[in-house]
């Protein structure tokens, strides 16, 4: 391990004790900090701070940003002065080692991560790097570098350290979890061995720490037989294993019944591989939402409803033990899992109050339980769905639909959801009616549409279903306590094509090396990524952008009411600007999602169009944009610092962009 301070020694001389002091605190101030990757352990991502409000948030101008550009010789960033407070890494000489396992030109900063802010100092990874910033100027107080592999790709955790030991700055880097000394940089002592514990399968996400346990999803491929994605809690005082959970029910574990003819038998997949976890801290309940059983498209060799498959599983923070579980599909073949963790929020109704959370995976339904017992607070119907013709799978008869909230994105399509001239071009539009046309037309039969069977050498036979590849992803959800509103982007994307015996040789993704017979493929090739979108041009055959070819809107943010169930608003989110104007408030978004605070502020990235946006909680008005060098597919933060500033910061790329009042 190699730790660089900066090299501007007097600087660091003046760092260094203002950080040892701020850190003698074994807690951060929540009102102040963003103390972890979702503010607080409930997933809520709701910051106390009003100085920014709906009245003043056009004042915003950047305030700094920190380039975290290739590593130096050393494996850190070099920093330079940049006019106006801009903080900016500046290019190393050649030859620099950087990125995963130290190579010249591999990744050097962490594009989806949100940074946390503890008692002034922002933590973030980046490469192979932990960076700690002064929150206030940007400016490195020290850089850990990883020996050798990658930090998680989005983000890290704090633990305020207990007695003598000092607090820790924690993340995974491949199958380790990683605890620094959050004062000075270094490995820390009596953790693991020099500050690694082995814990098996790696996880991309972010630990979420509850007093002096650290819990961790797991990230497995996508073959049906592989290494378990157990959910597991390891010691922040040693790295020592404290529980485990088993995310494919064993024999004589609940749920064990729901896998027939021994599908349960080395199955992987399965598993939280979304980047977060949340948690009730009154009741120590964690809640944990596992993805959906590999593979991802066929299941014949797993008939049953495949618990935990698809479903938010309620166990005790402390032992891992089981309390409550719901699945919000049987039996998936259409990838249709988990992403973010669910959030918590307490519902007013009839003078009484429930504890709750809200569950959204990628079919767009939002689900909103008693996370006491898992009940749905609104009411959930099992309803029939189609079945489909694939040679030897197994269909679940019925899926769950909650009645209220309606979904967050499109559940159906017909011909004539198509676009026209109107609303993108005519080349756009044409363009589509031929890819209709080459797929043999689409067959979609509502939410749970099946992928029909297609044999080799007939005529294009095409499913298409929506949301898809879109809906919500790991970006997840954010709640204000107050109004008792989740908000939460979405975009409709369609998946399409059909089910195919294997062939040899085809490129079917996640599917290859599988033993499985049948995957997913289309009218142009196998594989399983093909959509509903095409190329928009100008008049001389110029690509000028992509777009789907179902009406707009492709992507919006969304206000739900959790006291009532209702949709408080929606608006689109994210222009594209390859269509001609008066067209582009189409909404265009990515994966990632938005964060509330009590100034009556949403703020969110999430968008193609390189905007950074907030909006008016209460009524989804846009309020202010800014238009950034790079492309926000990030969650944001805010936060205070010691001068008594509110901040809202986020990383646009390879940057950490920083912004606050005038």
């Amino acid at each position: 391990m190699r730790i660089r301070y900066l090299t501007m020694l007097g600087l660091a001389a003046l760092v260094l004790p203002v950080l040892y002091a701020q850190n003698s605190k074994t807690k951060s101030n929540p009102d102040a900090d963003w103390p972890m990757y979702n503010h607080d352990l409930a997933g809520t991502r709701y910051s106390p701070l009003t100085q920014i409000n709906a009245k003043n948030v056009t004042n915003l101008t950047q305030a700094w940003s920190f380039r975290l550009g290739p590593a130096g010789p050393n494996g850190s960033l070099n920093t330079s002065p940049a006019q106006e407070g801009d903080v900016a890494g500046v290019a190393p000489a050649a030859g620099a080692r950087g990125g995963r396992g130290g190579a010249t030109g591999g990744p050097t900063s962490n594009a989806e991560a949100t940074p946390i802010v503890v008692n002034g100092v922002m933590y973030l990874p980046a490469g192979r790097r932990v960076l700690a910033l002064d929150a206030e100027s940007g400016k490195e107080i020290w850089t850990y570098t990883l020996p050798s592999g990658n930090t998680t790709a989005r983000g890290v955790a704090y633990w305020p350290g207990e007695g003598p030991i000092p607090p820790r700055i924690m993340f995974t880097s491949g199958p380790g979890l990683v605890a620094v000394n959050a004062i000075t940089g270094e490995a820390a002592a009596g953790f693991g061995k020099d500050g690694f514990a082995d814990i098996g399968v790696g996880w991309n996400g972010v630990p979420l720490i509850f007093k002096n346990v650290v819990m961790l999803g797991a990230t497995v491929g996508e073959l049906p037989q592989g290494p378990p994605g157990d959910s597991r809690a390891f010691d922040a005082r040693t790295g020592e294993k404290l529980w485990d959970f088993h995310t494919v029910s064993q024999p004589g574990e609940v749920g064990h019944e729901t896998w027939l003819n021994d599908g349960w038998q080395k199955r992987s997949g399965t598993n939280v591989w979304g980047w977060y976890l949340t948690m009730d801290e009154k009741r120590g309940i964690l809640y944990m939402p596992i993805g959906s059983p590999a593979p991802n498209y066929w299941g014949g060799d797993r008939p049953g409803n495949n618990l935990f498959g698809n479903s938010v599983v309620a166990v005790d923070a402390q032992t891992g033990k089981y309390k409550w579980h719901f699945q919000t599909v049987h039996h998936d073949l259409w990838d249709s899992d988990l992403p973010p963790a669910p959030v918590l929020i307490d519902i007013k109704q009839k003078g009484k109050t429930i504890p709750a959370l809200a569950q959204i995976g990628k079919q767009s339904w939002m689900f909103i339980l008693n996370r006491e017992t898992g009940e749905p607070i609104f009411g959930v119907e099992e309803r029939p769905v189609p079945a489909g013709d694939v040679p030897g799978e197994w269909y679940s008869p019925t899926q769950p639909f909650p009645l209220k909230p309606p979904p967050l994105a499109r559940t159906s399509f017909s011909k004539q959801d198509m676009v026209t001239a109107e609303d993108t071009t005519p080349e756009h539009a044409r363009a589509c009616q031929e890819i209709f046309e080459k797929a043999g037309g689409f067959y979609n039969a509502g939410p749970f549409t099946p992928f029909l069977f297609h044999e080799e050498g007939t005529p294009p036979r095409s499913t298409i279903i929506f949301p898809g590849n879109g809906g919500p992803n790991w970006g997840g959800m954010a709640a204000d306590p107050k109004s008792g509103y989740v908000f939460v982007q979405t975009h409709d994307a369609a998946l399409s094509g059909w089910t195919e015996k294997k062939r040899e040789g085809g490129n079917y993704g996640s599917g290859n090396g599988s033993p499985q017979p049948y995957d997913r493929g289309a009218w142009d090739g196998p594989g399983p990524y093909h959509g509903f979108a095409a190329p928009i041009k100008d008049a001389n055959g110029k690509t000028l952008g992509n777009a789907p070819c179902q009406k707009p809107p492709w992507g919006r943010l969304w206000a739900v009411n959790a006291n009532t169930g209702d949709i408080a608003w929606q608006v689109p989110l994210g222009l594209n600007e390859a269509l001609p104007a008066g067209k582009q408030n189409t909404g265009g978004s990515g994966s990632a999602g938005p964060i509330v605070t009590a100034g009556g502020l949403i703020f969110i990235g999430a968008t193609n169009d390189s905007r950074f946006r907030a909006f008016d909680s209460k009524t989804g008005k846009e309020l202010w944009a800014t238009k950034l060098e790079r492309p926000v597919n990030a969650n944001p933060l805010t936060y205070q610092g010691k001068n008594g500033k509110q901040y809202v910061a986020m990383i646009a790329t390879d940057s950490v962009v920083v912004f606050a009042l005038r």
